[in-house]
């Protein structure tokens, strides 16, 4: 079945083919918004709802991940803990990554179809800094009924030491 996510990433992706700034396998590149980006993490409408189906629908946990430009906790996370293959690997084939600004101001469609700021559904959220990492039920129901936190079926909410970040994403896995 053929989604507006397929479409999006095609069509993205044959546009910016010819003037790519697009990582390598296993690095990471800083985007125009200054936030690090992987070549695997989410083209997304930005409608959380719709990510964690389509996420689910492919055998993955959606999960947000909160940046911010100039974050030097991003930049180690990037550079060195996911630089690891074996740590990329792991996030890449068990996670949809949606990366989003702490202070952005793109409109996200919340789980209970709130239309918000990335910056407003943050504080929503009660993200306080960067980078954090909200991990979501491969199942939709009932969210939208739930308050913001109780959403969550995890959270990294500081980046830890290298081996508890991998672990973490072990945990949380489907």
């Amino acid at each position: 079945m053929i989604t507006r996510r397929h479409l999006l990433g095609a069509g993205t992706a044959a546009l910016a083919a010819p003037f790519s700034t697009r990582s390598v396998f296993g690095k990471a590149r800083l985007g125009e918004d200054g936030l690090y980006q992987f070549d695997w993490y989410l083209e997304s409408f930005l409608d959380l709802a719709d990510d964690l189906g389509s996420a689910s629908r492919e055998g993955k946990r959606f999960a947000i991940l909160w940046g911010l430009r100039n974050c030097p906790a991003c930049r180690r996370m990037h550079e060195v803990y996911m630089a690891d293959p074996a740590v990329e690997a792991e996030i890449r084939d068990h996670f949809a990554i949606l990366h989003l600004n702490i202070l952005g101001s793109r409109d996200v469609t919340d789980f209970d179809r709130t239309k918000l700021t990335e910056k407003r559904i943050a504080a929503r959220y009660g993200i306080l800094g960067t980078p954090a990492i909200q991990f979501f039920p491969t199942n939709p129901e009932g969210l939208a009924e739930r308050a913001p936190r109780e959403r969550e079926v995890g959270r990294m909410s500081a980046l830890p030491d290298q081996a508890d970040f991998a672990a973490l994403f072990r945990r949380m896995r489907r």
